[in-house]
C-alpha cells in the first residue's frame, strides 16, 4: 500500500513495524520508527527522527517534535505537546549490564499537557491536564492538572490556562474568559451553566 491509499502519510524513509497502529490523518516525518504495539492516534505529527515504542500509546491530535524518543510505559492522552529533543525515561537505576526490563516504570503524560525542548521526564510521573514544562526542565514528580513548571528540579512556578496562557491569582484566563479554582488534581476549569 503506498501513501496515496492510506488513510495517513508516511515518509520514504520512516519505518512502520508490523503490529503497530496509525491512525486516519497521522503524518509521520523523516526517519520516524514506529515499534511493534505502538498506537499513533488520528491526526497524530511526528517529527524528524522520532522513535516511539514498543507498547507505546500516542492519543489523538499529539504533536512530537524532532528527536524524541517514547519509550516501553509512556502513554500520552489526547492533544499532548512533546517539545524538541524533550527525553522520556523508563528505568530508574539503568546500567548497560544489567537486565531490568521487568522494571520499566510507567509515565502518564495527560490530555493537552505540553513538555518544552529539551525536558527530561523522569520514568513513573503523571503529567496532569494541561500542564506546562517548561523547556529543559528536569520532572522527577507528579505535575498537577494546569501547573506550570521549571527549573533543575522541576518545580511548580504558577498555573496556565488549557491554550497556555499564564493565569494570575484570579486564575482568570483573560483571552477566553475561563475561570479556573483549585482541585484535588491541580486546577480545573469552571463550567458556565446557563
Amino acid at each position: 500500500m503506498n501513501n496515496k491509499t492510506k488513510p495517513y502519510f508516511v515518509h520514504p524513509t520512516a519505518v512502520i513495524d508490523d503490529g503497530a497502529e496509525i491512525g486516519a490523518g497521522a503524518k509521520l516525518w523523516h526517519f520516524v520508527h514506529v515499534l511493534a504495539g505502538t498506537r499513533v492516534g488520528a491526526g497524530s505529527v511526528l517529527g524528524q527522527n522520532v522513535m516511539a515504542g514498543p507498547n507505546v500509546s500516542i492519543g489523538d491530535g499529539c504533536k512530537i517534535q524532532n528527536n524524541v524518543s517514547l519509550y516501553t510505559g509512556v502513554t500520552l492522552q489526547d492533544g499532548v505537546f512533546c517539545g524538541p529533543s524533550c527525553v522520556f525515561t523508563n528505568v530508574l537505576t539503568p546500567r548497560a549490564f544489567v537486565e531490568r526490563k521487568d522494571e520499566f516504570s510507567v509515565t502518564l503524560v495527560e490530555r493537552g499537557a505540553t513538555i518544552g525542548a529539551n525536558a527530561t521526564i523522569v520514568c513513573g510521573v503523571r503529567i496532569g491536564q494541561y500542564a506546562m514544562i517548561g523547556a529543559g526542565a528536569v520532572v522527577t514528580h507528579d505535575v498537577p492538572d494546569h501547573a506550570l513548571v521549571i527549573g533543575n528540579p522541576a518545580r511548580a512556578v504558577g498555573w496556565v490556562s488549557r491554550r497556555g496562557d499564564r493565569l494570575g491569582d484570579d486564575l482568570f484566563c483573560s483571552r477566553t474568559g475561563e475561570r479556573y479554582s483549585k482541585s484535588s488534581t491541580g486546577l480545573k476549569r469552571i463550567e458556565d451553566h446557563v
